[in-house]
């Protein structure tokens, strides 16, 4: 059975997905600094993912340059969309082979690779991925409102259908 941290990230992936519908290349790559444009933030979470759950987690890279693109710390930029949802696609999909692997043990271990240990376990890596999700919808939602946008979706959707409240693994 699927955790119920890997079914908040999936549903925060949801509210993620259903708060750009309708956003047009051009207004993605509207920037209102100092905040950063759509399109930037969509391969900006895909980099987390793929560091945390692609790369950390399996060993594997991909879409190798977007950490350069939008990665923390990277000069602004305004990237296509479309590429954008691309890399946030593969990306996610891959990461899910992953996340579907976890445990509530594997949740209190630290990835490991070429040596070096995450200093965060992975169940607080989890918890920094949602809460980093939520932060740029937020975001997200100010941008469209600058861009004109009107009768926005509210949030938070249908999480006691989608993803209410269960007990994890009981000891």
């Amino acid at each position: 059975m699927t955790h119920p941290l890997v079914d908040q990230l999936r549903f925060t992936r949801s509210e993620w997905l259903r708060a750009l519908d309708g956003v047009s290349d051009a207004e993605a790559r509207r920037r209102f600094e100092p905040m950063n444009c759509i399109s930037w933030m969509i391969g900006h979470l895909a980099t987390q993912e793929n560091a945390y759950w692609v790369l950390w987690g399996q060993g594997k890279e991909l879409w190798p340059d977007l950490n350069k693109l939008v990665g923390f710390g990277s000069p602004p930029s305004t990237p296509p969309l479309e590429e954008m949802w691309a890399a946030w696609q593969d990306i996610t999909h891959a990461a899910d082979t992953f996340l579907e692997s976890l445990t509530p043990e594997g949740l209190l271990t630290h990835l490991e690779r070429n040596g070096q240990s995450r200093p965060e376990s992975i169940g607080t890596m989890l918890y920094r991925n949602i809460y980093h999700y939520w932060y740029h919808l937020g975001e997200a939602r100010a941008v469209r409102q600058l861009l004109g946008h009107t009768n926005l979706p509210e949030f938070v959707g249908d999480l006691g259908i989608k993803a209410p409240y269960r007990p994890g693994h009981q000891r």
